[in-house]
């Protein structure tokens, strides 16, 4: 089993930025990835980005030059580093840890708004 413990989520006006941390712990593989999903209301859950422990990072577009990923794998930690907030980022945020065993786990959500 692996857990995920997130925070850092809260309301901020439309510019601003938040930073979300997620720790795992557990039967964790070195051999990993980590990322975030966010799901609005009335939508489906989505990818916001993904980094592998080799540090290779996925974003979806609708993040790309706003948000950045990183991890410290000593710690196992992810973070997602979220910049010029905009209201339609507005959404609980995931976090998900995946590994070579095809394990998947999801965090209990942090909810982020963002107000215009």
């Amino acid at each position: 089993q692996v857990q995920l413990v997130e925070s850092g989520g809260g309301l901020v006006q439309a510019g601003g930025s938040l930073r979300l941390s997620c720790v795992a712990s557990g039967r964790i593989l070195s051999s990993n990835v980590m990322g975030w999903h966010r799901q609005a209301p009335g939508k489906q859950r989505e990818l916001v980005a993904d980094i592998t422990s080799g540090d290779s990072i996925n974003y979806a577009n609708s993040v790309k030059g706003r948000f950045t990923i990183s991890r410290d794998n000593a710690k196992n930690t992810v973070y997602l580093q979220m910049d010029s907030l905009k209201p339609e980022d507005t959404a609980v945020y995931y976090c998900r840890y995946q590994d070579g065993l095809g394990r998947r786990y999801w965090g209990q959500g942090t909810q982020v708004t963002v107000s215009s």
